[in-house]
Parts: structure tokens; C-alpha cells; sequence
């Protein structure tokens, strides 16, 4: 079974850094503003399962970005019923989410928890990975790797983006590991398919008894896909890998779930698009301030954030341009 890294921890005090800081703004706000409980804060998520079909739920995230509004509640967990027990698909933003989330689940199924699976390392999708048990929550060496690496990155990140939502989350790393393969629950198999491209590693479920695809991050319908650790080609691959699979509806990481390939589609072609134009930006000589200004495609008019993620995927993107096309400055010396 694997540990979390111990958050890094003030060598006089003993305190995390976000223990700290939560100490330093308990003081501050002592001195300077009036007295309040924080505790009082009204914040619970209200989570809201679609059923999909017979034993199966999505609970949709917002088609935003990450804010204290929405809590980090932006991607899409699935909710499986079977004889062994509930099984999720990622956990949310937060132990405050995941622990609603375990609720819920245990409310749709009547039954425990037996499986959660993790599809890749995002924030969005891992931290409520504190309301079960490590040894229930399965994913890839990979995004164990990821977690291991960025992590507290993430939570740092998270907090300054969800506030007071994150109050008590801590990284916690899935406690079994899994290859590949198929899964028995009794009444349900699941198919386990490693991919990658949105990031190294990407995760994708296939419930035999349904025919739903959970696709993860692979996948964004009517909302921008994010790109800070995508492979482009890969990404491409996998969404073809994907477009093979006969299924009956597939749930994305984000956006509406469709019994139609749309989001496929229309995830390769925003890859597509946004990648020829700023690959097209570079080769011009561009600077990134010009090329974060281009038009977009009509098309994109309709999908969500798609003037934010396209910013996005300049900044990420430009970097990775000049590293493989611009020469060596210590190369053309010798």
C-alpha cells in the first residue's frame, strides 16, 4: 500500500506550510478584523446524479474553470451499483467532495464502497481521494508517479483557487495498482484501458454490462479541453483508439454524457485546430502576446471557456515549440 508524501513542514514549528499559513491568517484576522467563526461557513456541495442507465450515475461538473464559487466541482464522477459494491470513477476537488461523494454513493447503491478508480492526476478528479480507504482506490503507476511529483503542487494550487473548500485536504495516493485488465464485480466487469495524451498517463473504464465508456480527460464535450501536460500526437491516438470502441453512451471528463462519439469529434478537432494555429503563430515569428490574440474558429464560439484554455495552451505550448525548433545557442558554438 502507498503513503502520501508528508507535506514539507517548517523545521522549527513542525507545521505544514498550509497549517501555517492557516495559523498566520487566524492571528492576522485576530488583530485586524472582526471576530467570526469560519467554521460557520455554509459550504456543502450539492451533488446531483444523473442516471444514466440501469445502476449507473454521472454527476456533472460545472463547465467552468477552478473558483471559490464552484468549489473545484468541475469534473464529471461516475457512479457504478454492483453486487461487491459501489464503484466511482475519480473523486473530486476536495475530502469535503469526496466525503459527500462516498455519501451519495452509498445512498444510490446501498452498498459500501468497493472500487474507486482514479483516471489520471489532475486536481480536479483526485482529491477527494481522502473520504476511502487506500486500498479501494485503483489507478496506473503512472498517475501514482504524477502524484507523487506534483502533488502538493496541486494542493497548493487548490487552495488558492477553492479557498475555504479545501479546508482539511491532504494528498492521499491510491493504494492499489493496476496494468490493465478486467475487474469482476459480480454483475459488472470492468475493462481497465491505460492510455495516455491529455496527460502520461490517462485511464479509461469500460462497464461490459452497460456499454458505457468513462473516458476521463480524454474526452471534453462543449468545453475546452486543457493542455498543460498533453502530448498532442498521443492525445490524437488515443481519441482514435477510443472512436473503436463500440459502446452505448460515453461519459466525459467534462461536459454533457452522449450515446454519440460528438465529443470525440469534437475533442480531435479542437486539438487539431488549436495546435495548427499556434504551430503556424511560431513559424511565423509570432511573439506569444500575438499569438495569444488570433481569432478563433467560429465553431469554438459555442464551447465553454474556450478563449481561457486556448490562452492556456499558448502559454504551454510555445515553450515546447522553441525547445524543439529554435537552435542551440551552445550547439552553434561548436
Amino acid at each position: 500500500m502507498l503513503s502520501s508524501p508528508v507535506a514539507k513542514r517548517d523545521r522549527t514549528t513542525g507545521l505544514s506550510r498550509r497549517q501555517a499559513m492557516t495559523a498566520l491568517s487566524a492571528t492576522l484576522a485576530s488583530c485586524w478584523l472582526p471576530a467570526f467563526d469560519a467554521r460557520a461557513l455554509p459550504l456543502s456541495y450539492s451533488l446531483k446524479p444523473e442516471k444514466l442507465t440501469d445502476g449507473v450515475w454521472m454527476i456533472p461538473g460545472a463547465q467552468e474553470a477552478i473558483t471559490q464559487s464552484n468549489g473545484g466541482a468541475i469534473a464529471n464522477i461516475t457512479i457504478l451499483d454492483t453486487k461487491a459494491g459501489a464503484v466511482i470513477v475519480d473523486t473530486g476537488p476536495s475530502l469535503r467532495f469526496g466525503s459527500a461523494l462516498s455519501a451519495l454513493a452509498t445512498e444510490l447503491t446501498g452498498k459500501p464502497v468497493a472500487r474507486v478508480y482514479i483516471t489520471h492526476f489532475h486536481p480536479d478528479h483526485v482529491f477527494g481521494n481522502q473520504a476511502f480507504e487506500a486500498g479501494t482506490i485503483a489507478t496506473t503507476p503512472a498517475v501514482v508517479k504524477g502524484l507523487e511529483a506534483l502533488g502538493e503542487a496541486f494542493a497548493d494550487s487548490m487552495y488558492r483557487s477553492a479557498g475555504d473548500w479545501m479546508r482539511g485536504t491532504e494528498l492521499k495516493l491510491p493504494g492499489k495498482i493496476i496494468e490493465g485488465g478486467v475487474e469482476d464485480f459480480g454483475d459488472r466487469r470492468i475493462r481497465c484501458l491505460p492510455m495516455r495524451g491529455h496527460t502520461d498517463s490517462d485511464l479509461v473504464l469500460f462497464d461490459e454490462k452497460s456499454g458505457i465508456l468513462i473516458a476521463g480527460d480524454l474526452v471534453f464535450l462543449d468545453r475546452a479541453p486543457t493542455t498543460p501536460h498533453a502530448d498532442f500526437e498521443r492525445w490524437r491516438i488515443s481519441l482514435a483508439n477510443l472512436g473503436g470502441i463500440p459502446c452505448s453512451r460515453i461519459v466525459p471528463g467534462h461536459g454533457p454524457s452522449e450515446d454519440t462519439d460528438r465529443g470525440i469529434r469534437q475533442t480531435r478537432d479542437w486539438l487539431e485546430a488549436v495546435y495548427a494555429m499556434i504551430s503556424d503563430a511560431f513559424e511565423k515569428g509570432l511573439d506569444v502576446s500575438e499569438a495569444v490574440a488570433l481569432e478563433l474558429p467560429s465553431w469554438t464560439n459555442k464551447i465553454a471557456l474556450a478563449r481561457y484554455e486556448y490562452e492556456r495552451t499558448v502559454m504551454h505550448l510555445y515553450p515546447k515549440l522553441e525547445a524543439g525548433k529554435l537552435p542551440r545557442v551552445d550547439a552553434q558554438s561548436r
